[in-house]
């Protein structure tokens, strides 16, 4: 009895270490194959470099490339046209906390733009994914994000992170920013956004957004559930504890902390779209050994972003796959914030818009359009929703149609209510 309780307790910490170790011993032939590619681009001249000279450079740099990354990219942004001038970016963060940053993208200008909060997911993803809707947001709006930070490197001093912590970092950083502001969620931290909005509203908040823009999020999932749905409701909440749940090496600063790893959460994402991921490899061998570096470099920039992973707080995880995805708290009025109903129908000032993706199988049609119901004291006129066609999840917020057809119905929505 005493071995088992002993391997089940030791079990949640060889998960991350054994995938630490093997990240470990791949390094130094992650680091020679680089070398390698790189000596082979240094020597590249052209028509008269031989076919098998460029194919094995190509090979060694998808080898090298085939790595995860636990720190936050740049997100690179220095400068955006504004009117008939350019402005500098200068980042700073606006607040702080163990678990996130308000990061502002302040520009050297002096006229006054519609002040916004834009809320990441906290996914397994850095909020830098969202870099290309920052990009264009930016030229109109005087612009922040939530930074969400990796489990891995906080302290375990610095205490829990749930789904209630989640929604008090909204209202913290929404007093940050002050009356008068918006927000825009995109995906998981729609309900988050949706709730703390609410309890601003019902506490008469004079930060409460003016508009509310939630785009491809999970407010009610028993809508055309998704391959994503069905998995959360598949298994009880005990067995995503068991199965998904590790501890941080005690090499790292959040050592013995509990986390949702993001190299798991990456695993799933790509199994679902796992021949979408072979072939685009495919394609960059291709790309490599026929020395067509732009294409290449646009796979690399991709996938730099994409293999950037960082882990959940283990209770903040656990309690968004039962709340949200297996118990359906907020459709069914059941959603609480440190322990009171929190009631979406006490909204009444805050413009609403909703974005969906015609080809979502994340967020499926219909799961984020369902917060135009609940808000029963939004007045019709303030209610608008948008579905995006030709589009999948990433869509709604990143690539061509995001900025030239979902875009310009954020934009109005917060110029008509600012």
């Amino acid at each position: 009895m005493g071995g088992s309780r002993t391997e089940a307790h030791d079990q949640p910490a060889m998960k991350y270490q054994i995938y630490q170790t093997k990240n470990d011993l791949l390094h130094p032939l992650r680091e020679a194959a680089r070398f390698g590619a790189a000596w082979v681009r240094a020597w590249d001249v052209g028509c008269l470099t031989p076919p098998l000279f460029r194919v094995m450079g190509a090979a060694g740099e998808i080898f090298s490339e085939a790595k995860l990354t636990h720190h936050r990219p740049d997100y690179g942004i220095t400068t955006v046209p504004v009117g008939s001038r350019t402005a500098v970016i200068t980042e700073e963060a606006a607040d702080d906390t163990p678990f996130g940053t308000l990061l502002h993208f302040r520009k050297d200008i002096t006229v006054e733009q519609p002040r916004v909060m834009l809320v990441a997911p906290m996914s397994g993803h850095f909020a830098t994914l969202l870099r290309e809707t920052v990009r264009t947001m930016l030229p109109d709006h005087d612009l922040y994000i939530t930074d969400w930070k990796n489990a891995r490197d906080i302290q375990p001093e610095a205490g829990i992170f749930g789904f209630d912590a989640y929604v008090e970092h909204l209202i913290r950083f929404q007093h940050a920013i002050g009356p008068g502001a918006h927000i825009v969620a995109v995906c998981q931290p729609t309900v988050a956004a949706l709730a703390a909005t609410a309890i601003m509203a019902e506490a008469r908040d004079p930060a409460q957004p003016r508009s509310l823009t939630l785009m491809a999020g999970p407010l009610d999932t028993r809508v055309n559930p998704t391959k994503v749905n069905m998995l959360a409701r598949s298994k009880p909440i005990e067995w995503f504890e068991k199965e998904l749940i590790a501890t941080v090496p005690w090499r790292f600063p959040g050592g013995g902390r509990k986390v949702y790893p993001g190299f798991v959460q990456l695993t799933a994402f790509m199994t679902m779209n796992l021949e979408r991921h072979i072939n685009a490899h495919i394609a960059q061998f291709r790309a490599l050994s026929g020395g067509e570096m732009e294409q290449a470099e646009t796979h690399r920039r991709f996938y730099d972003e994409y293999c950037a992973v960082m882990d959940l707080p283990a209770e903040f995880f656990l309690e968004t796959v039962q709340r949200i995805f297996q118990d359906d708290h907020l459709p069914l009025g059941k959603l609480t914030f440190n322990g009171q109903p929190v009631s979406p129908a006490a909204i009444r000032r805050t413009a609403l818009l909703t974005v969906e993706g015609e080809r979502d199988d994340i967020c499926a049609i219909g799961q984020t359009m369902a917060a135009l119901d609940l808000c029963t004291g939004v007045r019709i006129d303030m209610k608008s929703h948008h579905l995006q066609s030709g589009v999948g999840h990433y869509g709604v917020f990143s690539g061509r149609r995001w900025e030239r057809e979902v875009y310009p119905k954020v934009r109005q929505v917060i110029q008509t209510h600012g």
